[in-house]
């Protein structure tokens, strides 16, 4: 009899939990934002909710559509080719506060640099995939660089340098699991070095942003102003929050309430406790997508897998590490539990890749 495929019933419904936990977390921390910008609480959780519904559609149809079929190099250049043009076009739109990061139409928008991962997993996933034996060549890594660079300085430009973190993590974990070896990882670090002091030192904002992680209390009332206003939130939650609907901290005291900073009114609201089940629920994505990677049957698949669990688990650390500062501020949403429709969009299309190649593994 035919093996029967069957997709990772943990991944599913520990995604499943976290983007439902995400939903009521937006309505919390966005309610009264909401009422005074849209005239109704609902105003955020309802596009929250638009998300969740295209997000688990392109989660559901990519689940049982074949991955073998992403390796062909028509999909790979075309989603390529699109992705560069969109990070270049929103160079010609109005910005949108102070930055240009968004395509809109109408009540729609669309954020192109999250179209980035996903997008450079598939081409990493399926370019390293038949170059393993010369992966420690030059001849194999040029092109790499290339596209990678390439992302980069659009994304970098509009200006978004935690996104061209991720990039770069993503990419160096696929190079990893693919079997760079170590040299190479040293030389792309030394080359960066000091490309980041020109980023982070020359730049007015991010300087300031160091300055207020070094000290916090220092610059409580202007650059550390979040990042204090998210540990009081954090410390008042204690063990187990002051319940649901509850924080005060959201009540425009910490900016991003919503977004990149919903951590922490997850940390006010449910304690260290409702901290922990998060990072918990992350933790087990994290061993469900070795696992599936592991099994994976070939090595574009194995590739995918890497690509999209360090995706989101790797954002998760980052968001985790800004809002209780153990890394200076940057503006990374927390998968499937900040407000933000692309980022929702993406992440979930990508995890419903990563279930088609569980339905496949060992």
């Amino acid at each position: 009899m035919p093996k029967r495929l069957a997709y990772d019933r943990v991944l599913f419904y520990t995604t499943l939990g976290l983007v439902t936990f995400g939903l009521i977390m937006v309505f919390s921390a966005s309610a009264l934002m909401a009422a005074e910008r849209y005239q109704s609480p609902y105003g955020f959780v309802a596009r929250q909710a638009v998300g969740v519904l295209l997000g688990m559609g392109a989660l559901l149809w990519l689940m049982r559509f074949d991955y073998r079929k992403l390796r062909d190099p028509v999909v790979v250049l075309v989603l390529l080719s699109l992705t560069t043009c969109l990070l270049g076009l929103v160079f010609f739109l109005d910005r949108s506060h102070n930055t240009h990061r968004w395509i809109r139409l109408g009540p729609l928008s669309l954020q192109p640099s999250e179209l980035a991962k996903p997008t450079l997993i598939l081409f990493l996933a399926s370019y390293l995939e038949t170059r393993l034996r010369d992966l420690n060549e030059w001849k194999t890594l040029v092109p790499v660089l290339v596209v990678l660079a390439t992302m980069c300085v659009l994304v970098v430009g509009e200006p978004d340098l935690g996104t061209t973190v991720a990039l770069v993590l993503i990419a160096a974990a696929m190079l990893f699991a693919a079997g760079l070896q170590w040299r190479w990882f040293g030389y792309g670090v030394l080359a960066s070095l000091p490309v980041l002091y020109m980023l982070v030192f020359h730049v007015a904002y991010r300087r300031e942003r160091i300055l207020a992680f070094l000290h916090p209390w220092q610059h409580a009332r202007d650059a550390a102003f979040q990042i204090v206003q998210s540990l009081i939130a954090l410390g008042s939650g204690g063990w187990t929050g002051v319940g649901l609907m509850n924080s005060r901290q959201k009540l425009f005291f910490l900016p991003e309430a919503h977004t990149d900073f919903i951590f922490a009114v997850v940390g006010e609201e449910f304690g260290w406790i409702g901290c922990t089940l998060v990072v918990l629920g992350f933790l087990v994505f994290l061993w469900r997508g070795l696992r599936i990677a592991r099994r994976a049957p070939d090595g574009f698949a194995r590739l995918l897998a890497i690509g999209v669990t360090a995706m989101i688990v790797m954002q998760a650390l980052i968001n985790f590490s800004v809002v209780t500062s153990l890394v200076p501020n940057k503006g990374i949403p927390l998968p499937f539990i900040s407000y933000g429709g692309s980022s929702l969009v993406f992440s979930l299309a990508a995890v419903g890749i990563l279930l088609s190649v569980s339905q496949h593994a060992e």
